[in-house]
């Protein structure tokens, strides 16, 4: 009993979560739709007079446009915004900053409009005038992060492919003149942006069909075998006026698709422009990764001899500490002996001068006495002058010989390192 309640619970949510992908993706067909007829009503409705605020095809489309931007948007309060509905100009306020020579700025300025959605209702104008807000949709679609973590939910028109199509569309309204007054009552923020979808839901009958009433007509003569129909079909154009009419759409539409044509060739050269200046940039940026990259390899060489050169100096050391360690151990050891030594020897004997420790001093000196006021010492006797000579004689062959073997070190010191 328990499972089934469970599986029809598990039903009931997925048919649930179903009909809500279905009501999503009906939405963002149906505001699609009804964007591209409500830019082609604007294209025919332009003749050579800017459109401005009165036109009810131009009310349409803001309204349209201002639910496609708001389809799906996340929540309805914001702490950033004065009136504390969250709308879609918070959005491209952030995604088109990096907008060069945007009108973000201007807009934020504007002292009579205080509102998030009057705000975002005035940037479509300036926009539009400007020629730009294909530009500026483009602009915030890049933004992906902006567009998919902070402001949309999933299925929304901005995050699916929708989006593309709708700055194709967008392209086509700069070939039109707007003029709006950015004072009027539309940009108040207070009342909803409201579609009205009766001028696209008006069925027009075609000239190659039969109107109803000669469908009614047809169908009564077919009833009797004698009955042969008034007019065998109905003209394409029924009379003169009717000529000059369709003449008159026709140089209307001539001159809005020639007007198109040639802001659609204005963009190519612009693009061109611009496909140039970044061939220049990345042809100065490859130079420029060539001359790193061989200053990158010359440095390397020359690291690589250094390195090189550093191995060699340790090599000749180690060979050095390995060959010389015992040589100056004996040497070390030799010199504390005979400083060991040598204070002994002052210890029995005491000097006026350091003269008398010379060995020639030591033999010539034979007739010399100590003074007596140094404990009384009698003279050096000949055999006490003999043995100190002898030991000032053998303390300074072995200190001529390490000065020699020190020396020898130095040498090798000096030609392992330069």
């Amino acid at each position: 009993m328990e499972s089934g309640c469970v599986q029809t619970a598990m039903a009931m949510g997925l048919t649930s979560k179903k009909a809500s992908a279905r009501s999503v993706t009906v939405e963002r067909k149906n505001l699609i739709t009804v964007c591209r007829f409500s830019v082609k009503t604007l294209l025919e409705r332009y003749t050579e007079e800017p459109i401005d605020d009165s036109s009810e095809e131009f009310i349409n489309f803001s309204a349209i446009l201002e639910h496609i931007l708001s389809h799906r948007f996340k929540g309805s309060g914001s702490w950033f915004s004065s009136d504390g509905q969250r709308s879609f100009w918070e959005y491209i306020r952030l995604a088109c900053s990096k907008v060069q020579n945007s009108c973000i700025a201007s807009i934020e300025n504007i002292e009579n409009i205080s509102t998030s959605r009057a705000k975002g209702r005035a940037w479509i104008r300036v926009a539009l005038m400007e020629k730009r807000l294909s530009e500026y949709v483009s602009t915030a679609l890049r933004d992906t992060r902006t567009t998919s973590r902070r402001f949309y939910d999933d299925g929304a028109i901005m995050l699916r492919e929708e989006a593309t199509v709708l700055t194709g569309m967008l392209i086509g309204l700069s070939a039109i003149d707007f003029s709006f007054c950015l004072k009027g009552e539309a940009l108040d923020g207070k009342s909803p942006a409201v579609i009205d979808y009766t001028p696209y839901l008006k069925f027009t009958q075609s000239y190659d069909y039969l109107s109803d009433e000669e469908d009614r007509r047809s169908v009564d003569s077919s009833n009797s075998e004698e009955s042969v129909p008034e007019h065998p079909y109905i003209p394409l154009v029924t009379d003169e006026e009717s000529w000059s009419n369709k003449c008159r759409k026709m140089e209307q539409r001539f001159k809005i698709v020639y007007a198109q044509k040639g802001y659609l060739e204005e963009l190519v050269r612009l693009r061109e422009s611009q496909l140039k200046n970044v061939e220049t940039e990345n042809k100065r940026l490859r130079a420029k990764v060539e001359e790193l990259t061989l200053q990158g390899q010359q440095e390397k060489k020359e690291l690589e001899a250094i390195v090189l050169e550093l191995q060699l100096v340790l090599s000749y050391f180690r060979y050095f500490t390995r060959n010389y360690t015992k040589v100056l151990g004996k040497i070390l050891c030799f010199c504390s002996f005979i400083i060991a030594y040598f204070l002994c020897f002052l210890s029995r004997r005491s000097f006026h001068s350091l003269d008398q420790l010379s060995p020639q001093v030591s033999l010539n000196s034979n007739s010399q006495k100590m003074d007596g006021r140094q404990n009384g010492d009698a003279a050096w006797t000949s055999a006490g002058k003999t043995a100190d000579a002898e030991h000032l004689q053998y303390i300074m062959f072995y200190s001529q010989w390490c000065s020699a073997q020190t020396q020898h070190i130095g040498t090798c010191f000096k030609s392992i390192i330069p």
